[in-house]
């Protein structure tokens, strides 16, 4: 394992926040929040520093890294990055110790939107505008993650060759930069509608700044205590619910929405996706909740996350939950098992039933019914993801469930943490007090809220390679 291959790709990762550094101070400066402005000039020096040191150590390196050397890369992203966004929230005056700074900015990182801040009004502006900017880095750098490093033929098991990831080839050096700035404007410019069709239909800019950067990643974290302050007109929850379809559907659809013919052959994943949202909200529809309500929750559910303006005391959270755990299409910013898995599993399972029935059937093994078909790897994969989805459940519930908070809330919370789902009104969570938990529950939860975004069949196969030397 070559460390200084790795430390010249985990060094191009620290700049980002150092320019996110530079933005708070500009904001800071602009409006007048010098309280808090010696933080950001901490941190974008620590990364500056970081990032140079790494960015010298292994300049000098080959640039081929391994599959096994993507995978340690991620993890130490998650680490290292964490870390630098967590010295605004250490060093601020609300008394936040290292490890809740760490736990806020890896829920941030991850999407999850889990916050040790209680009381999100009473926070510095400054400090909101971070933990939304730690969301909007987190989904940029998994666009990265899936394009550059889980489409890897290695081990592809994200399964991203079954639906659309563009026309080039993610991993040759020779275009991998273009990619790259393809994935950073196409990424920022939702991010600019998104925020622009907000700020139209009358929602304040700053809101309007910290929600666009929330929706785009599939984030949970919001300026306010909840939705219902930001949302309230029939237009702005229209808006919403479009913002929430783009953080659901695959990323390269925007690449095809003028090609017809790729777009109906390249993306039925996304069709499903949209067929499946209009069933989950006929199913509740009758229960007399408002129908754009239903809409964003049922969307919110898909791309894990968790948002809604429905009113907490309901009996649907376990609908809520199942619908969460399905998640959105392979190629976005959700998590969960996926629908593609889902659907492989279902395939498949009805195939054998039909052999048992008529052995000498012809079985048609496409993909959505698109030429893409399934192989006996995507059978393994899709069934190793399962089980490793409910392995971390149940490891993680057991964790838990050593805090008192119940072992209901531990199951929920332990489906959140998998999905990297906000613990919101719909799942009846909003009330859990993450500052108060044990020092071990949050580890866990840290540790998990990774394993979540990148799959526990990752860390399985980084300790195969260690243990094995294969």
């Amino acid at each position: 394992m070559n460390f200084k291959r790795i430390s010249f790709f985990l060094s191009l990762f620290c700049f980002p926040v150092s320019f996110l550094s530079f933005i708070n101070i500009l904001y800071s400066s602009y409006f007048d929040y010098f309280l808090s402005i010696g933080t950001y000039f901490i941190t974008l020096a620590v990364s500056l520093l970081i990032g140079l040191i790494l960015f010298y150590f292994g300049r000098k390196s080959p640039k081929n890294i391994n599959f096994i050397e993507q995978l340690i890369l991620i993890i130490f992203v998650y680490i290292l990055i964490s870390v630098l966004i967590s010295i605004p929230f250490y060093l601020s005056n609300y008394q936040v110790t290292f490890l809740n700074s760490v736990f806020e900015s890896i829920s941030g990182l991850t999407g999850t939107g889990f916050s040790i801040f209680n009381e999100v009004k009473y926070l510095d502006p400054t400090l909101i505008l971070w933990r939304s900017s730690s969301q909007w880095i987190g989904g940029l750098f998994f666009l990265f993650f899936l394009i550059i490093i889980f489409s890897n033929k290695s081990f592809n098991y994200k399964m991203t060759n079954l639906t659309y990831s563009g026309d080039n080839n993610f991993n040759s050096e020779s275009n991998i930069k273009d990619n790259l700035l393809r994935i950073f404007i196409i990424y920022s410019l939702l991010s600019i509608g998104i925020l622009s069709l907000l700020n139209l239909s009358g929602v304040r800019l700053f809101n309007s700044l910290n929600l666009s950067m929330t929706l785009i990643s599939g984030g949970g974290f919001l300026p306010t205590e909840s939705l219902s302050k930001i949302i309230s007109t029939n237009f702005q929850k229209v808006i919403l619910i479009f913002s929430l379809l783009v953080s659901t559907l695959n990323f390269y659809l925007l690449y095809n929405i003028f090609n017809k013919n790729t777009l109906i052959k390249e993306h039925r994943e996304d069709i499903y996706l949209i067929f499946l949202t209009i069933i989950f909200c006929s199913l509740i529809y009758l229960n007399n909740y408002d129908g754009l309500d239903i809409i964003i929750s049922v969307l919110s559910s898909l791309a894990n996350s968790g948002l809604t303006l429905m009113e907490s005391e309901n009996n649907l959270s376990l609908y809520f939950l199942l619908v969460t755990i399905i998640g959105g299409s392979i190629i976005s910013n959700t998590s969960g098992i996926k629908l593609t898995r889902f659907y492989i599993l279902l395939k498949i399972t009805s195939f054998e039933i039909i052999k048992l029935i008529s052995p000498n059937s012809i079985i048609n093994k496409t993909i959505f019914g698109s030429d893409k078909k399934i192989s006996d790897d995507h059978v393994k994969i899709s069934f190793l993801i399962f089980i490793s989805f409910f392995l971390s459940l149940f490891i993680l519930s057991s964790l838990l469930v050593v805090d008192n908070i119940g072992f209901e809330k531990s199951f929920k919370l332990s489906i959140l943490t998998l999905t990297n789902t906000v613990n919101s009104e719909i799942f009846n969570m909003q009330n859990l007090n993450f500052s108060n938990l044990l020092t071990s529950s949050k580890i866990s939860l840290i540790l998990f809220m990774i394993i979540g975004k990148i799959e526990l069949i990752s860390v399985f196969l980084i300790f195969k390679k260690i243990l094995f030397k294969d």
